[in-house]
């Protein structure tokens, strides 16, 4: 009826306004305008959190590409060219791989790098992000990118891409000035690390050393709070450690050792007990006893003598009563070489002490034996001395016959007495004879 006539009508729903009178092209224009709203909401939100596969409604033919081009056209359009460059490069390079390791290899039944989201959006993201800050300069920031990609490929069949990004961060590790070396410090241990996994043994001491010497006298620490300093003490022994045995087995003895007091330098300085028993054991059991007692064959048994006390000093200072025992030990065996008999003995007598500390009875015998053997050598020369002095030269010289044959009867020292007296006196009056006729 006409009682409501003079009121408004009620507000109706937005989406009724489809359903009302409004012109076409005012309708079209509202359309539009919503789905560009929308389609600038979803581009922020996908650049905000990464996540590179969402793309814009209206770019209909992203939904048609594979994820690999949409990454490598996003960043062709952001203009990382260089960045785009080299993810084609990686991707040619593990094709490359699985091709020449064949179908019956394990990485051959591996997703291939551009079939694995996760890897590439980490890839799109420390690539571009290396490259902006090249060009602005950062190189710190350029080394960071790389070496956490170098830490994200972990697994086995990423092996190669770890060691390229720790290649390229240590080249950019160079480059870098406002940390003190730290970054190259980083750099440094780990090529030695990788030259070491490939063999590289020589080449992997030399990064290990340069390390070293950048972390000298720093406070730097790594996330488990080891200093850099004790961190490149452990990397130098083991790889000294390594060369000394390549040595040994080469017959390069002189040089082994030298490298294994290396070794036992860096494991004082490190301060690990457990370095420094094995550096004392290695030196015991195989580098001391061969290129030792050959030095002092070459006549430089004082250099011997040097390096062994020395080393036994080092291990009476760790506390280490079997690396004492052995030193004690080849110090009386190279005095004994010399005729020291007194020094020789002396230092069986401290391997033996030693030996009854440690309770190894098996220790405290070979020690004994030494000592006896010392003993008995000590004992030579004061024995010389009264057979010398007690015996005629005639008698000893038939006891000097009888030792060569071992004959059960000894023959009569007499009538070979008497014969070669006769030949002393013939030679005699020869002689005098000739100095009258002379005269």
């Amino acid at each position: 009826s006409n009682t409501f006539r003079g009121l408004q009508p009620p507000c109706e729903p937005w989406w009724s306004l489809a359903l009302c009178p409004v012109p076409c092209a005012l309708r079209r224009g509202l359309f539009l305008k919503a789905v560009v709203l929308i389609c600038t909401y979803l581009v922020r939100w996908r650049t905000e959190y990464k996540f590179k596969g969402l793309k814009s409604p209206f770019l209909i033919p992203s939904y048609r590409n594979s994820y690999k081009k949409n990454i490598c056209i996003d960043m062709l359009r952001r203009g990382y060219h260089k960045s785009f460059s080299e993810l084609l490069t990686l991707i040619q390079k593990w094709n490359a791989f699985r091709e020449a390791a064949g179908p019956g290899s394990a990485i051959w039944h591996e997703k291939s790098l551009e079939e694995q989201p996760d890897k590439l959006d980490q890839l799109y993201h420390f690539l571009t992000g290396a490259e902006a800050a090249q060009r602005a300069g950062y190189y710190e920031k350029v080394y960071d990118n790389q070496l956490s990609l170098a830490c994200f490929f972990t697994d086995p069949e990423d092996k190669w891409l770890s060691n390229y990004f720790y290649e390229q961060s240590y080249n950019t590790a160079q480059l870098v000035e406002i940390d003190g070396g730290k970054r190259k410090a980083q750099a440094y241990v780990n090529m030695g690390l990788i030259k070491e996994e490939e063999g590289h043994v020589t080449k992997a001491a030399e990064h290990f050393e340069t390390f070293y010497e950048l972390t000298e006298g720093t406070s730097w620490k790594d996330e488990t709070g080891r200093t850099y300093t004790s961190l490149a003490c452990q990397h130098l022994w083991r790889i000294y450690t390594l060369l000394a045995d390549k040595m040994l087995e080469n017959k390069q003895h002189q040089e082994a050792i030298k490298m294994l007091i290396k070794a036992l330098k860096m494991a004082k300085e490190g301060r690990w007990k457990t370095m420094l028993s094995h550096s004392f054991i290695q030196c015991a059991g195989h580098g001391f006893p061969k290129s030792k007692v050959e030095i002092a064959n070459q006549g430089k048994s004082s250099e011997a003598v040097k390096y062994l006390g020395e080393f036994m000093k080092d291990a009476e200072s760790a506390n280490l009563s079997q690396s004492l025992v052995d030193a004690n030990v080849l110090l009386g065996k190279v005095h004994n070489e010399r005729g020291n008999y007194n020094e020789a003995l002396e230092y069986f007598s401290q391997a033996s002490e030693a030996a009854k500390a440690l309770n190894n009875l098996p220790l405290v015998a070979e020690a004994e034996s030494y000592c006896g053997i010392a003993k008995a050598h000590q004992l030579m020369v004061p024995f010389n001395s009264h057979v010398a002095a007690a015996a005629d030269p005639l008698s000893l010289q038939c006891l000097l016959a009888w030792k060569q044959n071992r004959s059960d009867m000894c023959a009569d020292p007499l009538p070979a007495g008497k014969a070669v007296l006769m030949k002393h006196i013939n030679r005699f009056w020869g002689s005098q004879k000739m100095q009258l006729n002379m005269k």
